[in-house]
């Protein structure tokens, strides 16, 4: 049977040629459908006691997926050779690849950092983010897209290879559910305050390693891109120790700043979400620069943390098999 290292690697590998092609099952859809139809149920069995039908959510979807993938994992450990272990590996290596979103994440933020439309460039990445875009000008539209660039390249890149490395694929797809979960109904309006509290604490408590292993990738980053010389690399520790906590959430400040000083770009502020207007905090020094003009150097940022984040999920996983 393949190792776990060499699953992974070829994992990411097919996630950054195929991406996640719509017509495939993917398991985050399932998820998704699961998520919709338990939230309905317990809505209505326990309509009084909200947080612990969301208890009961969180741990019927996270514990049901990890079993699930724990169960993919025995059997497929169990054909650990011959023309058997060919059938199992392809398996193994699609799932773990639908964990991770290098290519979509890339693709997408780099289609709206390089559109000159501002109509088309706002349209693009209202796709990508929470917040209202419509009167988005050309330097807040690019801003909201390195903002969740630096978050995703945490959540959807460094994360799962980190829990793939840690656990293999039933702790890569456990992580997945908690993302999908908190993406649903982690959200804290009226609707889900109650049944998404626990969602976004296990999301929160998920996130906290691999937010902080992406900031300093990002870092390592920016300091071997550049060579070896330290400028923007010290910016980025600077920053990300200054102003990593200047977030709503406890995580994803930490890559925005690293991110945001290794560009010399502020991003954060004041934004406006569902007509509401936030006092967010800035994240960056406050200095005249085009966030575009750092498009291309964000970009190759990224790509390169991501091979650093495949790196260290490989050295997790060592040299055994499933």
């Amino acid at each position: 049977m393949f190792s776990s290292s060499l699953i992974i690697a070829l994992a990411f590998l097919l996630d950054a040629l195929i991406g996640d092609p719509p017509r495939l099952p993917h398991p985050v859809r399932l998820l998704g459908r699961v998520i919709d139809r338990l939230e309905k149920v317990l809505r209505q069995v326990l309509a009084r006691r909200l947080r612990l039908a969301g208890f009961f959510l969180t741990a019927l979807v996270v514990g049901g997926t990890w079993a699930v993938g724990a169960a993919i994992w025995q059997v497929a450990a169990r054909f650990a050779g011959g023309w058997p272990a060919l059938l199992a590996a392809p398996l193994l290596i699609y799932l773990a690849a639908t964990t991770i979103a290098s290519r979509e994440l890339l693709l997408r933020v780099g289609e709206v950092l390089r559109c000159d439309d501002l109509e088309q460039a706002r349209h693009l990445v209202s796709q990508l983010v929470g917040r209202d875009t419509t009167n988005l000008d050309a330097a807040g539209v690019r801003r909201a897209a390195l903002e969740t660039l630096a978050e995703n390249a945490s959540d959807g890149i460094v994360a799962p290879l980190f829990y793939l490395g840690l656990g293999g694929l039933p702790l890569a797809l456990a992580y997945k559910a908690v993302n999908t979960l908190d993406s649903m109904v982690g959200y804290k309006n009226q609707r889900y305050r109650e049944l998404g509290w626990a969602s976004a604490r296990l999301d929160d408590l998920a996130n906290y390693l691999p937010a902080r292993l992406t900031g300093l990738l990002i870092i390592l980053a920016t300091w071997l891109l550049d060579r070896g010389r330290p400028r923007r690399a010290r910016a980025a520790w600077r920053i990300m120790r200054r102003d990593g906590r200047n977030h709503a959430s406890p995580n994803s400040g930490i890559p925005e700043a690293a991110l945001a000083g290794a560009l010399s770009v502020q991003l954060g502020g004041p934004t406006s979400y569902f007509g509401q207007m936030q006092d967010k905090p800035f994240i960056g020094d406050n200095r005249p620069c085009d966030p575009g003009a750092a498009a291309p150097d964000a970009l190759a940022i990224i790509r390169l943390t991501a091979l650093l984040a495949l790196l260290t999920a490989v050295l997790l996983a060592g040299p055994g098999v499933p």
